[in-house]
């Protein structure tokens, strides 16, 4: 019988999608243009780079979990995404291991300003935390693979996209430390 994730589900999400945007926020507000582009040494990407991978990454996943939902619930598939709640808590936030992200959301500079762009991953990002707030959808019961992660349930990505931008807000942190960052 298909159910709404209950309540302690959704409070560990918004709380993880809440921290995340604000961790985001934190770090990108004060940048100087200098800093907001600023590309370290090597092929690592800049923190504009990094916030536009976040912005496309939210939009996609949360288009594709709804898209998802309108289609058939496949329960049948459940023991696939089983325990794997804690793997993205712990493994996607894990900067110790690099992985090449999808041609998809590989920045390209879609946005015109860094404003724009902030302010589209906000929006985006509010839509997220209002959607797993009130849905009465069964995000247990619906479920699409990961490029890395195999099989996840709606429940998953929405976890998956908060662990994603802990991940990456360390990336942006990692690129301020480094020696050759401006000072403004």
């Amino acid at each position: 019988m298909p159910q709404a994730p209950v309540q302690g589900e959704r409070d560990r999400a918004m709380s993880y999608l809440h921290a995340t945007r604000k961790q985001f926020l934190d770090v990108v507000t004060p940048l100087s243009a200098a800093q907001w582009s600023h590309k370290p040494a090597g092929d690592g990407w800049s923190i504009a780079e990094v916030a536009e991978h976040l912005a496309v990454t939210e939009i996609g996943t949360l288009a594709t979990i709804e898209k998802n939902l309108r289609e058939p619930a496949t329960p049948e598939n459940k023991a696939e995404t089983s325990g794997k709640d804690d793997i993205i808590m712990t493994r996607v936030p894990d900067r110790s291991r690099k992985v090449q992200a999808p041609e998809a959301v590989t920045p390209t500079g879609r946005w015109p300003s860094r404003d724009a762009l902030v302010t589209e991953f906000k929006t985006r990002r509010d839509a997220t935390i209002a959607f797993i707030e009130k849905t009465p959808a069964d995000l247990r019961g619906h479920m699409f693979a990961h490029p890395f992660l195999n099989l996840l349930d709606c429940y998953q990505w929405v976890l998956f996209l908060a662990a994603h931008s802990d991940r990456h807000i360390q990336q942006m942190q990692e690129v301020m430390a480094s020696p050759d960052f401006p000072k403004r």
